[in-house]
């Protein structure tokens, strides 16, 4: 079934008015904000490799958990993917005909929900199972990738309000069911040729 939403018309006003304050901020400040957006999300595979480094010194358990954030990414990510296909909602960059600060996606390149929401969500819930302080940093800078994809002109603000209501439970469900199956996972793990991915010893 395709729904296509006509995301304008849930909140364009509320898009419009950031796009064009967007346009009217000084200049560094709008580079800084692009520059964020596009490569903003990289920070979460740094947090991810730190999380792993130290999760590696913890104990086997710890490690797996670290190495399962990724994963969760991907998972959050496939789910918002499937999402996208049966709403097939327009960027509000083509169905409103704003100018933006980023390049305006080609067609068929849907809006809802945000996949940069999405992932961000999922790994900072996750990072929040391997380290409370990495998670942290990842909950703000989550919360900063989702607000700048409004700011480029990319997403209405459902877009990225639905994205984060896909990571951060798809995140949450995976990470439970993880620390339920953890020592089964981690024994099962040390006997193969992964072991030096989980531990130092």
């Amino acid at each position: 079934m395709i729904l296509a939403l006509d995301g304008s018309s849930v909140d364009g006003s509320a898009y419009t008015d950031v796009v064009h304050l967007a346009r009217h901020a000084p200049v560094r400040l709008d580079d800084t904000v692009s520059a964020w957006s596009t490569y903003g999300p990289a920070l979460f595979a740094v947090l991810m490799t730190i999380g792993w480094w130290h999760a590696r010194r913890m104990g086997a358990t710890a490690s797996v958990r670290a190495l399962a954030v990724p994963f969760v990414a991907v998972v959050a990510y496939g789910v918002d993917t499937a999402l996208k296909l049966p709403v097939r909602e327009d960027r509000p960059c083509r169905s409103l005909r704003v100018a933006t600060l980023e390049a305006c996606p080609a067609p068929g390149d849907w809006s809802f929900p945000s996949n940069h929401a999405a992932i961000a969500a999922a790994a900072a819930v996750a990072l929040l199972f391997v380290s409370p302080r990495l998670g942290a940093v990842a909950v703000v800078a989550g919360g900063a990738v989702a607000a700048s994809r409004v700011r480029v002109g990319a997403h209405h603000p459902h877009d990225v309000v639905a994205g984060v209501v896909v990571g951060a439970p798809a995140a949450l469900l995976v990470m439970s069911a993880l620390r339920r199956r953890a020592g089964a996972l981690t024994r099962r793990l040390t006997a193969t040729r992964l072991r030096p991915l989980l531990t130092t010893s």
